[in-house]
């Protein structure tokens, strides 16, 4: 069977409940992973797993992560049973420190719930193997889109890569779901979309200088930056699609970008 190019996937992973959910939230992650061709690989960096440089996990078969607390006993007996594809684990080492980037190696990191709840929705079988990458912290926007350029070139090899995070992420500004967004989040949210239409990576990448409210929508930038992962990974003169777009608790952004 010839193997088929995978796209980049910026996915906003919400809260842990969502592993739990039947609605409109949930029911896109599972369309979703029917309607792409079944990948080779998974390679996902999650906001839950921020470090400050590289880390690769060769785990064999991490175990799932429960990294939150005060949810039903329903959620913490979920277990996705991943497994490694440690072949592509082994491999990447010496391929990121080719393009310039130093990493480390973990063997015994589980998955934390920004990779786990996705991934249960999208392959609740668990039948495709991952790699789970950490969030470099000290690559900055600008770095994280060297780094997914240096792993694009896995997308024609069937590797489908994924950034987990929130595209906007206020956990302090809460309302009961179901509330309309914020002026200050929908802002945000209007001039992300318009940046990453126009392929503005560069202007994108200083979000933080330039976006309206960029602190009050991500008051910690860890589950923005997945983001720029995926980006980083887009062809050349791609046009970003916005597949999803839903909101939380009025400052929690649901939505999914691809990038081909």
């Amino acid at each position: 069977m010839k193997t088929q190019t995978q796209p980049a996937l910026f996915i906003s992973h919400g809260a842990p409940l969502l592993a739990l959910e039947t609605g409109p939230d949930a029911e896109h992650l599972r369309t979703l992973g029917c309607s792409l061709p079944k990948p080779t690989a998974i390679l996902i960096v999650s906001a839950h797993w921020a470090t400050r440089s590289l880390v690769i996990n060769q785990t064999p078969q991490p175990a799932t992560w429960h990294d939150f607390s005060g949810f039903p006993p329903a959620l913490y007996d979920i277990r996705y049973p991943a497994r490694s594809d440690l072949a592509l684990a082994s491999r990447l080492p010496a391929l990121l420190s080719e393009a310039g980037f130093e990493c480390q190696v973990s063997h015994d990191r589980p998955l934390d719930h920004g990779a786990w709840v996705p991934l249960s929705l999208m392959y609740p079988d668990a039948d495709v193997p991952l790699v789970a990458l950490s969030l470099p912290l000290s690559l900055g926007a600008k770095g994280l889109l060297r780094l997914g350029a240096a792993l694009s070139f896995l997308r024609q090899q069937g590797v489908l890569i994924i950034g987990s995070g929130g595209y906007i992420h206020n956990l302090w500004a809460m309302e009961s779901d179901g509330a309309q967004p914020a002026e200050w989040a929908d802002a945000f949210a209007r001039w992300a979309d318009a940046r990453l239409h126009a392929r503005e990576d560069d202007v994108l990448a200083d979000w933080q200088q330039n976006a309206p409210h960029a602190k009050q929508n991500h008051p910690t930038p860890e589950h923005f930056l997945p983001l720029f992962v995926a980006l980083g990974a887009a062809s050349k003169g791609s046009t970003p699609v916005k597949l999803y777009d839903n909101w939380r608790y009025g400052s929690l952004s649901m939505a999914c970008w691809r990038f081909d």
